[in-house]
């Protein structure tokens, strides 16, 4: 974000006086902030997902901070399931997903848009 942009968003939050709104008022605030963040949420999610198809290699951090990579082989509305190597499955969110290059897969069309086969690692 450009540092006028920032600025400007400062001064016109500063401009909001929340001050002498009641309890009411400000629920309804909130309950209006809290969808907004959702939507923008969605937004990201939905843009994340155009760019990961099933078949793609990937790589996410683990909680441990580990850098895992796979092949995503499911692609739901919130979450991305990921097998690896080490024959795991992990369900991530697509935002904390990378695309590590093409994968063979990538170009693999499947018959109901959803599971492509694959062999498992070492029987090729």
């Amino acid at each position: 974000m450009k540092k006028t942009a920032v600025l400007g968003w400062s001064r016109a939050m500063t401009d909001i006086d929340i001050d002498t709104l009641d309890e009411a008022e400000l629920l309804a605030l909130n309950e209006r902030i809290v969808e907004r963040l959702h939507l923008l949420h969605r937004q990201k999610t939905d843009q994340a997902l155009q760019q990961i198809k099933i078949g793609s290699a990937v790589m996410f951090e683990a909680p441990d901070g580990r850098t895992i990579t796979g092949i995503v082989i499911r692609r739901n509305r919130k979450t991305v399931t990921i097998h690896t190597d080490d024959e795991r499955h992990w369900n991530v969110s697509p935002t904390l997903v990378r695309l590590t290059g093409r994968h063979a897969l990538d170009e693999v069309a499947s018959k109901d848009g959803r599971v492509v086969p694959f062999t498992k690692p070492g029987s090729r």
